[in-house]
């Protein structure tokens, strides 16, 4: 195995500070200095304050609207590209334009193409994110890419609730493939609740795959942007005889009526990481962090440890992200 000769450095975009100073205190190093300097027409320009000739750098940055959040982090990658930094891993807890992963009608972008060829042409070495909308979006890198799952942080939690009659269920086939690995690891059965959309963010009418009464349900999916296919889920879930509905999403995108659908809904709770950070509180929502998950992802790729481990979710989570936070990087 080859010995580690590179320091290694952490930095923030302004739009993930918070997560970033977390990952910082379990990874036990401080995050590097960096500045956005912006000027009066909207322009910004990230620099870095510190040498980072020969460092092995992660950049953090989750690119949730607006745009500025993708380009400052294409602009800090190609200013440590130019300053001489000999690896550079972009850091993206939540993967931006995901959704846009093919064409789904004539003459429109494919996005996250898109996005992965311009990360790659600013410079990345290397890309971490969490819960991709569709993973094969890592196929359109020519990079490698560690695709970490969220239900490495969601599966002790729905343990801990102890549900006496717990059913995991997809909001809409497309979430199909992802509870199926949950409901596998808690052994206990799945429900599909199958949508048709009108357009965009509005949810026409829906049904159910599979018997739900009396039982305890727990949502799992990637995203949450308006809330309209939980709520609308939640509420017929409990109309044909639920006892309770509780939903697990990755992603706190909320836009729009969100934070209003989700305190009305028959939800009684909707559990998200820190990904993004929240707008506002919601007397509903519980927000559990993936801090200590990257932090370990981090080390492992700098040592050039494995982190299988942090791909599967049959693997011991405690054991996963039991990182000492005054371990000294």
């Amino acid at each position: 195995m080859s010995s580690i000769i590179n320091p290694v450095k952490l930095f923030s975009g302004s739009a993930s500070l918070d997560l970033s100073l977390s990952i910082s205190e379990y990874y036990g190093k401080e995050l590097g200095q960096m500045a956005v300097n912006r000027f009066s027409d909207g322009e910004f320009q990230p620099s870095f304050n510190e040498s980072i000739r020969g460092c092995d750098l992660f950049l953090i940055q989750s690119t949730y609207p607006s745009a500025d959040n993708l380009l400052e982090l294409l602009m800090m990658i190609d200013a440590a590209k130019r300053a001489s930094a000999n690896y550079i891993t972009a850091v993206i807890p939540y993967f931006g334009f995901a959704r846009q992963d093919r064409k789904d009608k004539p003459r429109v972008s494919i996005g996250s193409k898109l996005v992965a060829d311009l990360l790659t042409a600013a410079g990345t070495s290397r890309i971490m994110t969490m819960e991709l909308h569709a993973p094969q979006i890592q196929g359109f890198f020519n990079i490698p890419v560690d695709h970490l799952e969220s239900a490495i942080i969601f599966i002790p939690y729905i343990r801990s609730l102890n549900l006496p009659n717990l059913t995991i269920a997809a909001p809409d086939v497309g979430a199909s493939n992802r509870i199926r690995e949950v409901a596998k690891q808690l052994n206990v059965p799945m429900v599909i609740c199958d949508k048709e959309r009108r357009r965009p963010n509005e949810v026409a009418n829906m049904t159910v795959i599979g018997e739900v009464k009396d039982a305890d349900i727990v949502l799992v999916d990637d995203i949450i942007d308006t809330g309209g296919t939980l709520c609308k889920a939640a509420e017929m879930l409990m109309e044909k005889g639920a006892r309770s509905v509780r939903a697990m999403c990755a992603h706190p995108v909320l836009s729009g009526k969100a934070y209003e659908n989700i305190e009305n809904s028959a939800l009684a709770e909707l559990v998200v990481t820190d990904t993004i950070p929240l707008k506002k509180h919601c007397s509903k929502i519980k927000v559990l962090s993936v801090a200590p998950l990257f932090a370990r992802a981090i080390r492992n790729v700098h040592e050039y440890g494995s982190i299988s481990s942090l791909f599967r979710i049959h693997q011991s989570v405690q054991g996963t992200l039991n990182l000492n936070k005054n371990q000294q990087g």
